[in-house]
């Protein structure tokens, strides 16, 4: 049985983790972390990860990136290994990830879904036939709620277009973000487009336009329980590995 420590359990992926968590037999909720401790909880929850009592075999975050610095002192102190959900880290903060990870595994997604990463298997494959000869767009949808912008996840999708792009042609895009202005749109640039509305969970879409004919390749999560699966699928497959950053190629071996 895989004990987590669940950090930001009573936020809204929290729950949803935790409740899902009772689907699994080998894996259960042993603790959790929250600025906001609610007294009808049955999971030990904590404000500080230092008050920890429970056991604890691996940490899923799905928080904030200001709780970062604490979560990695207590992984690397307990040698247990961190399922990184949270998006928006700084770049100092991504190169403290990468220092921990020498100490401990840690596994890094900016999206917890298994079919956002396909996605990413189907844009490469675009790109090899289209990118000469197409503009491309990238436009992602999330609640009136979410803090970061663009997404997590579009950036990831941005880091994918521009490795392959430096790889292939040696060359880079440009990312527009939020197109403004009267200027024309130039050969190598990507417009990338964030819409903040109502309680819309996720929607992620790459757009390949030609002279003649359109190609979008989209996703759209149409519950959390697509990103709560994944975390827990995560951490089971965290558990036991060796320090290094693993990320979801490496659990599906794409």
């Amino acid at each position: 049985m895989i004990k987590i420590l669940l950090n930001g359990i009573n936020g809204r992926m929290g729950k949803t983790i935790e409740n899902l968590s009772l689907n699994y037999d080998n894996l259960k909720i042993s603790c959790g972390v929250d600025n906001v401790v609610t007294k009808n909880s049955t999971t030990p929850t904590y404000q500080n990860i230092n008050d920890v009592k429970e056991d604890v075999d691996v940490i899923i975050d799905f928080s904030h990136p200001n709780s970062l610095d604490e979560l990695l002192d207590y992984a690397i102190k307990n040698k247990i290994g961190i399922v990184l959900c949270t998006t928006g880290h700084t770049k100092e903060q991504l190169e403290k990830i990468k220092n921990a990870s020498k100490e401990i595994p840690i596994f890094m997604s900016y999206n917890m879904s298994i079919g956002i990463n396909v996605l990413q298997i189907l844009i490469q494959k675009g790109l090899q036939a289209l990118y000469k000869d197409y503009d491309i767009e990238i436009t992602e949808k999330h609640h009136n709620q979410k803090l970061d912008s663009p997404s997590g996840t579009a950036i990831m999708l941005m880091n994918t277009i521009q490795d392959f792009v430096k790889q292939n042609f040696n060359e880079e895009v440009i990312f527009n973000h939020g197109r403004l202005g009267e200027k024309k749109r130039e050969a190598k640039e990507i417009g990338v487009h964030a819409i903040r509305a109502g309680n819309i969970i996720g929607e992620h879409e790459v757009i390949f336009a030609g002279n003649n004919e359109i190609i979008e390749l989209k996703h759209t999560a149409l519950s959390r329980d697509v990103f709560a699966q994944g975390a827990l699928k995560a951490a089971l497959y965290l558990h036991g590995k060796e320090p290094k950053i693993y990320d979801m190629n490496s659990m599906l071996n794409l």
